[in-house]
């Protein structure tokens, strides 16, 4: 049997994204358990990342705005990537990312800053096999918000669902068109399992593909 190519034996990296309240970070721990259950090694991780940038993204997120935040998140996600996303897909371990880069071209359109500047800020991190992005009712994240209570500055402006869900398909409608692997999933009529599922079920024919 002829031995693995680097890019068979190498991991897949799946990002997921999605407005606050669409229970992005539960879908994350079911893809994550869903994968693992089916063999697969998994590394999950989030961003900001647990790295000194990311670290100083969580301290400065209250206090620093606008084009300032925007490099300072785009410097911590290609470290992301340099130090903890490849080293682990490269050791054949599929990577999922609580946020990536769609998040990086949503959060700081709440201080103004232009889609085109995000995108050139982030263009050149690494894409991910799969980008999730999910799709709520701004209804529906707006009262889960209001139930468990804002995280950081930019879920204290009026109206911030809508314009977060708005933000994500201008985003996803971007991705796209640069070539991103995107799948969207709509989160409104679904449980959270079934929606990781749904991910786990396109990575596993990703995987099967790559080793073929």
């Amino acid at each position: 049997m002829l031995p693995l190519s680097s890019e068979q034996s190498r991991g897949l990296f799946v990002s997921v994204d999605g407005p606050s309240g669409a229970g992005k970070s539960t879908i994350v721990e079911h893809l994550a358990q869903l994968l693992v259950a089916s063999g697969e090694e998994v590394h999950v991780t989030a961003e900001p990342s647990g790295g000194p940038i990311g670290q100083l993204c969580r301290e400065l997120t209250e206090t620093v705005t606008g084009y300032a935040l925007a490099a300072l998140y785009a410097a911590d996600r290609y470290h992301h990537v340099a130090s903890e996303i490849r080293p682990h897909t490269e050791s054949g371990r599929t990577v999922i990312s609580d946020r990536y880069v769609p998040s990086g071209l949503v959060m700081q359109r709440f201080d103004g800053i232009d889609l085109g500047f995000l995108w050139q800020l982030n263009e050149r991190a690494d894409r991910p096999d799969l980008a999730v992005i999910l799709d709520a009712d701004p209804d529906v994240v707006s009262q889960r918000l209001h139930e468990r209570g804002a995280h950081n500055r930019f879920q204290l402006t009026p109206d911030s669902s809508k314009a977060e869900v708005g933000f994500y398909r201008e985003a996803k409608e971007r991705l796209v068109a640069a070539g991103f692997p995107v799948l969207s999933l709509d989160v409104n009529c679904r449980p959270p399992e079934q929606t990781a599922a749904l991910a786990a079920e396109r990575l596993m024919t990703l995987l099967a593909m790559r080793r073929m």
